[in-house]
This record gives C-alpha cells, structure tokens and sequence, in this order.
C-alpha cells in the first residue's frame, strides 16, 4: 500500500482549508477569545480490541463545542507463525460528530457518534466494512483548585472573586453502547479489531490532572475501559489508557494557536469467549504524537499525527503503523 496516496486528498484538502482560514485571519477582524480554559483529557475512541487512548473527546481549548473529526488508522497483520507469512493491510476511516455540552460550572457531558469505513487488504483481495459505530457518553466531574488568598489581613479582600489557579482534577463516569454491528465470522482474523462495533455494553472511568498557564499546558489522563460481553458470548479484554500531552499558547487578536507533543499508551487484557481466554489476544502500545490547533472566534481546527514508539499487540503479529486526525468544531 502506497501511504502517499491515500493521504494525497486529504493532504491537498486540509492544506487548502489552512490556507482559506489564513487568508481570511489577514482580512477580517475576528474577536479572539482570550478567557478561554488551556485544558484537554483524551478517552478511548471506538472500543475496538486494537484502538488507542489518546484520540479524545475534548479539545485543547477546552471550549463547549459541537463538530465533526476524521481520524485514519493504519495496521499491518500477519496471517501466519512465521515471519514471512503473508500479511494483509487494515485502514480504519472514522467520520465523527463529537460534542461537549457544559450542565453548570462543574459538570459537563462529552459525547461522539462515530461511523465506520474500514478496509482490509490481503493477497489481492478486498474486505469493506461500514456502518455506525458503536456511540459512547461520559459524564464529567471538575474539580478546580483557586490561589491561596495573602496571608496579610490587611490586604484581604474578602469580597472578591477566587482567583483560579490553573489546576484541576477531572472525574469521569460512562458507557459505549453497542450501537454498532458485531459479525462473529470476523473475529477469526488476526486482528479482531476489524469491527465496526464491539457488540457490547463497556463501562469507562477517568481520572485526570490539568494545568494551564498563560503560555503553556500540561494534561495527563488514566481511563479504564471495562469490556462487556456480547450476545456472542465474545469479550474484548479490558483496557487501560494513559496519556501525558504538553502544549503552548501563542495569543493575538485574531486567533489562538496552540501546538502540542505527547505521549500515550495503551495496555490491553486478553479476549474471552465461552469463557475461554484467546490465546495472544492481549498486549500493549507506547504512541509519541504532536499536532496543533487554531481557533478563530467561534471555530476551532485542529490536526494531529500519532506513531508508535514501542508496541506488542497480538503476540507481535498486529503492528499500528500511524494514526492521524482533523476535526472542525464550533464553540457553544
């Protein structure tokens, strides 16, 4: 598979977009926001056996926002005990609507409906699948630390406001409902991620540390995704994600751009079914990843590369070549 070629569109495509929002930056006069909050946590994507942690429902601005993300997803598999086994190629094309919708000051739902069009390659025939994935909500608790006033009373002023300090702890509760379809005769594949859907309703919790200063950031997420068992009586193995990201923020009076690096891995329990464990059904993966985003007024665009540092998934036969996103939101 020549990698190029199935970038080359969106390539062209997402260089066209940068260069309309640029132009557009230079002739008109937008009112940047400048209050904005410099946090983000990052959460499980599909719940898929072979997905990763650190594509997430939040954004580095951290805006309430409605939009839409395209992620693509590239594995190599090898069909064989050998290393010269032939081997077939998967693409994962997810097109996703995601929201973050704020109930006060401190609670606050994120939500993503992803489709699905994934593509297996293997000795010169083609699998397609497509269809809605499997729909996943998280319910979020934020805990923000203030400034300690002066100790000098005489400087106190006790009737204003808190000052915030740039620390915070996230708390998450949620569910990934199996809205997308599970087809048994696939999970025979070296890769049993090749699915639309998990079939199966999975538990998610979170735990996260952010801090954001003036110009620059730091956010780190621990999730737990608690598999369930479909009507198959198939069960993806738990999974465990983790993630630290560090970000910049230059400000003007036009727009935010805030560049990033980080670091995210994943570690994945074995598959069951019949309550039988499959055997090299478990392993885990270390991704270094860098991108940036732009926000514009009401509009927020971003872009992400993601490759794998370490990684041993399915008894070595399952290798995650890259990952790569862009999404366009727009901030309630």
């Amino acid at each position: 598979m020549n990698v190029f070629q199935d970038f080359k569109p969106l390539v062209v495509a997402f260089a066209l977009l940068f260069v309309s929002i640029t132009v557009s930056a230079k002739n008109t006069k937008y009112k940047c926001c400048h209050d904005f909050n410099p946090e983000a946590w990052f959460c499980d994507l599909c719940g898929c056996s072979t997905s990763s942690g650190s594509f997430g429902f939040g954004t580095l601005s951290n805006a309430n926002f409605v939009g839409v993300r395209y992620i693509y997803q590239d594995f190599e598999s090898r069909n064989g005990i050998f290393e010269n086994s032939p081997k077939s190629e998967e693409v994962f094309n997810t097109y996703q609507l995601w929201a973050q919708v704020p109930i006060n000051d401190t609670f606050f739902v994120t939500a993503n409906v992803p489709y699905q069009d994934l593509t297996r390659n293997f000795q010169g025939n083609k699998d397609n699948l497509n269809g809605l994935g499997d729909i996943s909500a998280i319910g979020w608790y934020r805990l923000q630390f203030y400034k300690k006033k002066s100790s000098d009373s005489t400087l106190v002023d006790y009737n204003s406001p808190k000052e915030p300090s740039g620390h915070s702890l996230q708390f998450g509760l949620g569910v990934k409902l199996p809205t997308g379809k599970f087809e048994e005769e696939l999970a025979d594949n070296v890769n049993p991620g090749f699915q639309v859907g998990t079939g199966s309703f999975d538990g998610i919790f979170s735990l996260g540390y952010n801090y954001g200063g003036d110009k620059i950031g730091v956010n780190t997420l621990m999730s737990y995704y608690l598999k369930g068992e479909n009507k198959n009586e198939y069960q993806f193995g738990d999974q465990f994600s983790y993630s630290v990201n560090l970000y910049t923020v230059f400000l003007s009076d036009k727009m935010n751009i805030m560049p990033f690096v980080g670091l995210s891995g994943d570690v994945y329990d074995s598959i069951t079914q019949y309550d039988e464990t499959l055997q090299d059904t478990d392993g885990n993966i270390l991704n270094a990843s860098f991108g940036s985003e732009l926000a514009i007024e009401k509009f927020i665009f971003g872009a992400s590369y993601t490759l794998p540092v370490h990684q041993s998934l399915f008894g070595d036969n399952v290798e995650s070549k890259q990952r790569f996103s862009v999404y366009v939101n727009f901030a309630l």
